[in-house]
């Protein structure tokens, strides 16, 4: 599968940029899949204007695989946006986490294009030994199944360092689509926007951010790359972010706002640049950065429990867990920023979304 057998309009959506929810994975108390529970979610998303859904990432658990759930969940997910979008009109950029070893990540990939996915998100955390020649190799051969996007996953989550040098070589693969720039590290995050422009592939490939603690200033930056005296002007268009998998309404609306700044040539307003911290905090406590990211995904779970979308924070390791004070920490953002939750969006919606 090439970019050019992608839906036009479903890719120019992407190219755009747009909000991607990293999926989070619904469990029952038994630690079982609830397949119900993860269509409200995919239909939640998709009514709240997100233009993509990300699947099999890090906020679904990487190890669904251990479990047996990497196909069904990637089944369900698709099979809800495809006939949410026959109801509602809605069309969504679908794509796969894959990771492991080359065989693996080809296997994964593969079967991403049997469920419907647009493109594949590669994790090289099970790579990071290789040497940049090996991990390249890798890319390229998982590219040759269908569109890859690009992953820079921070260290603290099992994300190997990737130089500039791997980037360089990285833009030059074939059917490469985007990048997730997630490293939580503004040196790392210019490495690949560097490489992207020195290699003239910045009308190719599109840049997203994963930086969940520089959401706003990564959206609102024009970078300037000097290539051969020639000034390159480029911009990250959207977010493909596990903090989006929640209050995902209202990420909407603030990647709208931005894009219009953007488009009207516009000054940042003070009060833009004060929303941005205030989610930066908010991102400080859903993801635990307080203990080192160890309540990340069962923080994402209370907030969606709490809208109703999830019925628990259960994970599929029963050691993974809220940290101490973490639920009260949410309850502290959730008062001290009423206007960035989109509480009222859900309550009006969740009974359509529990459809059968």
């Amino acid at each position: 599968m090439k970019i050019s057998d992608i839906d036009v309009a479903v890719l120019e959506k992407f190219r755009r940029g747009t909000v991607i929810p990293a999926m989070p994975l619904a469990l029952t108390e038994k630690r079982e899949f609830d397949q119900p529970a993860q269509e409200v979610l995919t239909r939640y998303y998709m009514d709240a204007g997100a233009g993509g859904i990300a699947v099999g990432v890090h906020s679904t658990q990487f190890a669904i695989r251990e479990h047996g759930l990497f196909e069904k969940v990637l089944t369900c997910v698709s099979g809800t946006i495809d006939q949410w979008s026959q109801k509602t009109g809605n069309t969504v950029f679908k794509i796969s986490g894959a990771c492991g070893k080359t065989a693996q990540a080809v296997s994964e990939a593969e079967f991403a294009m049997t469920a419907g996915y647009h493109a594949v998100m590669l994790s090289l955390a099970a790579m990071k030994d290789s040497g940049i020649s090996a991990m390249i190799d890798h890319c390229a051969k998982v590219a040759e199944v269908m569109p890859l996007i690009g992953f820079y996953l921070q260290s603290a989550v099992g994300g190997p360092v990737l130089p500039y040098q791997f980037w360089k070589e990285f833009m030059k693969i074939p059917n490469v689509v985007g990048i997730k720039m997630a490293p939580f590290n503004r040196y790392k995050t210019f490495d690949v926007v560097r490489a992207l422009c020195e290699t003239g592939k910045e009308n190719d490939i599109t840049l997203y951010t994963g930086n969940d603690d520089t959401i706003v200033p990564d959206l609102l930056t024009e970078f300037k790359i000097n290539v051969n005296g020639v000034d390159k002007k480029v911009r990250i268009k959207g977010g493909l972010l596990g903090h989006w998998c929640v209050w995902t309404q209202k990420a909407v609306t603030l990647l709208n706002e931005i894009h219009a700044l953007v488009e009207n040539g516009k000054d940042v307003p003070p009060e833009l640049l004060t929303r941005s911290m205030e989610i930066t905090d908010c991102n400080a406590v859903f993801f635990d950065a307080a203990n080192t990211f160890a309540g990340c995904i069962p923080g994402i779970h209370e907030v969606l429990r709490r809208q109703g979308l999830l019925k628990g924070t259960w994970c599929l390791d029963p050691d993974e867990l809220m940290s101490p004070g973490q639920s009260d920490e949410i309850s502290r953002v959730y008062e001290a920023y009423p206007h960035l939750n989109d509480d009222a969006f859900v309550k009006a919606g969740i009974g359509k979304w529990n459809c059968k």
